[in-house]
């Protein structure tokens, strides 16, 4: 499974309905295997992003998938990282040569 950082912002429509910001995360988490996903951590966070999500899924098409199907319902924008392990980087590092 690759994992994504998921940096999010509520938009207006999510800032209106706050009050139900834990509720939607559940129901988040459990649409995630839709997608062939997992939202395996997600935070409420101060400063420039509200939201930090790590979300694991089997590959690109299903990490995007899942972040276009979130950020459609209106309450959140997302910038989606990918983000790689120790294990992963030492594997990219030894094909460098």
């Amino acid at each position: 499974m690759a994992t994504y950082i998921a940096l999010c912002n509520f938009t207006d429509q999510g800032i209106r309905s706050v009050k139900d910001t834990t509720k939607r995360a559940d129901a988040v988490k459990e649409a995630a295997s839709k997608f062939g996903a997992k939202m395996s951590q997600i935070y409420w966070t101060l400063g420039p992003y509200d939201l930090v999500t790590v979300i694991e899924a089997a590959d690109d098409a299903s990490a995007t998938a899942f972040g276009l199907a979130i950020a459609s319902a209106g309450n959140i924008r997302m910038q989606t990282l990918r983000a790689f392990s120790k294990d992963e980087m030492a594997g990219i590092l030894a094909k460098m040569g």
